[in-house]
């Protein structure tokens, strides 16, 4: 099995897994208190949204940057 390459640095991964963490536990929190379809669809979006930034803060890989062809500078100077 081929590893993903490292494209986000190590305090990008650490913010992304806190505000991910935070994110989906805030989302299935309100998925228990909301009455109507609507907000409850916002809230299952929303541990999702939580659930990417976990996956991909631990992982250290954004699919999204490699679509852009972005490297942040750090890691550019790295290689």
């Amino acid at each position: 099995m081929r590893r993903l390459p490292i494209n986000i640095t190590p305090a990008e991964r650490l913010a992304r897994v806190a505000v991910g963490l935070a994110g989906a536990v805030a989302g299935l929190w309100l998925l228990t208190s909301v009455s109507g379809v609507g907000l409850g669809i916002l809230a299952a979006l929303l541990v999702l949204a939580g659930l990417d930034l976990v996956v991909t803060g631990a992982l250290g890989f954004c699919p999204l940057y490699r679509r852009l062809g972005y490297v942040p500078r750090s890691l550019r100077e790295a290689r």
